[in-house]
């Protein structure tokens, strides 16, 4: 059966790596067979920018390029 960190924080209120929680349940006696990462976007948010779009003009020498100001901070 797998369970989620997540869910399992619902009952029991520690602060312990996924590593640890699953050496204390095999102590006793709850075989843990491996971890494992689920990720809804594939590798994290590393790397991911966040900027707001200040200004989108159009290309003075092209009809399909805009030239855009971003803030990223």
């Amino acid at each position: 059966m797998k369970i989620s960190q997540s869910w399992l924080k619902q009952y029991i209120d520690v602060d312990l790596t996924p590593e640890e929680i699953a050496k204390i349940l095999t102590s006793i006696g709850l075989e843990v067979e491996g971890l494992e990462k689920i990720e809804t976007i594939k590798g994290g948010l590393e790397g991911v920018v966040v900027g707001e779009v200040l200004t989108c003009e159009k290309h003075p020498d092209a009809d399909k390029l805009s030239i855009t100001t971003v803030n990223v901070g």
